[in-house]
């Protein structure tokens, strides 16, 4: 199980391994807005996501014999980083099984760390089903992108930090928008911010044509989204919400919102334009939802995770080509 205890303790052992990365803020993205926006630039972590958080929390937290075996994990790309970066850290070997369709940076980026990649066609091949069975076939340890409490509590960390940034910059009633796959990262800043700054609400936001999330806390129970692929933000496309992470999201999440490609396309120009920082479409969707949504996002205040850059160089000149 998940709490704030395992979060503080993640905490310790990501202490002088990752980076506390900055609570951005633009005047001139607040006169676009009507109201103040304050960007938590994940974008700037370690391996250029969030990911590395968790990654580094589950691998550190192993025994060091299991660990010492090896690392599996699924990944579209920022997980697979993460966890590449992290077992090499560790002196660990590491096997990432990606999409065909992942972006040629992400996919250049694990194999930068040097794990081993093996692809799949997500259209029609199950990546848990490929993970368990390569984890069983050469005795590694599988550490999936989001269902596992290590991974929940690493990403929890970035929720901390959140709650020490906004209160050192006056914000102590605000909604908190995360970019929102499988509910890693905002589980675990949900559960942070509900024991340290509870006038911090954590709000998921989704593609538009994805939305298991919303959906599943509209009915109480989990949802499955209808395709896989179509949306330029692969980084949080999932069939739907983790066992794990939906009861959480459950008791400590406020609605979920919506934003469209376009939308989170044009919210990566305004974080380059304004911010002068990189963020991938997937990880630009809750500035979007800060940007875009302000009839269903109340207050004078808000905050958005920009929560990865692993951008392929064409779709980020065509993002910020109007910005």
């Amino acid at each position: 199980m998940t709490d704030i205890r395992r979060i503080e303790a993640a905490r310790t052992r990501l202490a002088g391994n990752i980076r506390r990365t900055p609570l951005l803020h633009a005047p001139s993205l607040d006169r676009i807005a009507g109201r103040r926006i304050l960007v938590k630039a994940e974008c700037l972590q370690i391996t250029g996501s969030f990911k590395a958080r968790g990654a580094w929390s589950a691998i550190s937290a192993l025994p060091e014999d299991v660990r010492a075996r090896g690392i599996l994990a699924y990944s579209s790309g920022n997980h697979a980083q993460g966890i590449a970066w992290a077992a090499a850290k560790h002196g660990v070997s590491a096997v990432i099984v990606m999409p065909e369709d992942a972006p040629a940076a992400k996919v250049a980026g694990t194999k930068g760390y040097g794990a081993e990649v093996v692809q799949y066609d997500r259209a029609r091949e199950s990546r848990e089903d490929i993970g368990r069975a390569l984890a069983a076939e050469r005795g590694l340890t599988l550490i999936p992108p989001y269902d596992f409490p290590d991974v929940i509590a690493g990403q929890g960390t970035a929720g901390l930090e959140i709650a020490e940034q906004a209160a050192e910059a006056g914000v102590n009633q605000a909604d908190v928008l995360v970019c929102c796959g499988g509910g890693g990262l905002s589980s675990g800043i949900a559960l942070s911010l509900a024991a340290t700054a509870p006038g911090l609400r954590m709000r998921p936001v989704e593609p538009v044509g994805f939305d298991d999330v919303k959906r599943s806390l509209e009915t109480g129970e989990r949802q499955k989204n209808a395709a896989l692929t179509g949306s330029i933000c692969d980084a949080i496309l999932t069939p739907e919400p983790g066992e794990l992470t939906f009861p959480i999201l459950r008791q400590h999440a406020g609605p979920g919102l919506l934003v469209s490609d376009e939308e989170a396309l044009e919210a990566v120009g305004l974080a380059y334009r304004h911010l002068k920082i990189v963020v991938e479409p997937g990880g630009a969707v809750a500035l979007a939802a800060a940007m875009f949504r302000s009839d269903e996002v109340p207050g004078d205040a808000v905050i958005a995770v920009a929560s990865g850059g692993n951008v392929d160089s064409a779709l980020f000149s065509k993002a910020i080509a109007n910005a």
